[in-house]
């Protein structure tokens, strides 16, 4: 991804890469952070959080929970604002995170991609259709190396459809089947998770009624998108001084 945002940043009339960061000790500290292009630029890749981030308006950032939240502490010191894809945090990093975005604006989506969050909005309008009559399951496959199960962008379409039907995720969500289950539970939302090669991202959504059955799937074939999808989140920031948005704020879909 630290590529992929790096090509898009220099492809972008209206954006310029600022300082690029990495983990302590990785090979690629003290390098040109443009050099897998071929090309040379005045930024080099630290390990040095605030001198990193010094120069910047905004950080992207795609971590890990514990790194974002290191990252974001350093964001507020300098005044910097921070558009978020890393998953995987906990109900307290959340509300850490909340706190955070009293002092800074900050963009935070379990998925930066525009398709993906267009496609929250039509499960959402689904969802409010469909409030019978129709077992809900949510499949997701990913690249073998990711760390985190059900993606964040699973989860986020569990909240949103649960929302919609009124009910909390947490008290329907059904993470694992095996043995005699027993029949389903009609208010409950199932999630199946698979994992191998190098699949970027699928995500479908199925209503399954009787006779028929409704399938909203999202396929990421790139991870392009979600640097592009960053890039409109940090435009969107440059309006905003402190408060936390999703991409649906983003994209209007509100």
């Amino acid at each position: 991804m630290g590529h992929m945002l790096i090509e898009a940043i220099l492809a972008a009339d209206d954006c310029a890469l600022a300082g690029a960061l990495d983990m302590p000790g990785h090979p690629a500290i003290g390098s040109d952070a443009t050099a897998f292009l071929g090309r040379t630029s005045t930024v080099v890749i630290t390990a040095d959080l605030l001198a990193g981030l010094k120069p910047a308006d905004v950080l992207i950032d795609f971590t890990r929970p514990e790194g974002t939240l290191a990252h974001l502490d350093a964001c507020r010191a300098l005044g910097v604002k921070a558009v978020i894809g890393t998953t995987g945090f906990s109900d307290a990093q959340k509300a850490r995170i909340a706190e955070l975005a009293q002092d800074i604006a900050i963009m935070m989506a379990p998925n930066m991609s525009v398709g993906v969050n267009v496609t929250l909005k039509l499960l959402e309008m689904a969802a409010k259709a469909l409030p019978n009559g129709y077992d809900i399951e949510i499949i997701e496959a990913h690249h073998r190396n990711k760390i985190d199960a059900p993606s964040g962008t699973a989860l986020q379409m569990g909240e949103v459809v649960a929302s919609a039907l009124g009910r909390n995720l947490k008290d329907c969500a059904v993470y694992t089947r095996e043995g005699v289950t027993g029949a389903r539970d009609p208010s409950s939302i199932g999630f199946a998770t698979i994992r191998g090669g190098d699949i970027v991202g699928d995500h479908t959504v199925l209503f399954a009624g009787i006779g028929e059955r409704i399938e909203i799937t999202h396929k990421s074939s790139s991870r392009s998108t979600y640097a592009q999808g960053s890039l409109r989140a940090a435009r969107f920031l440059a309006d905003h001084k402190t408060g936390l948005f999703d991409m649906a704020d983003v994209l209007g879909l509100k």
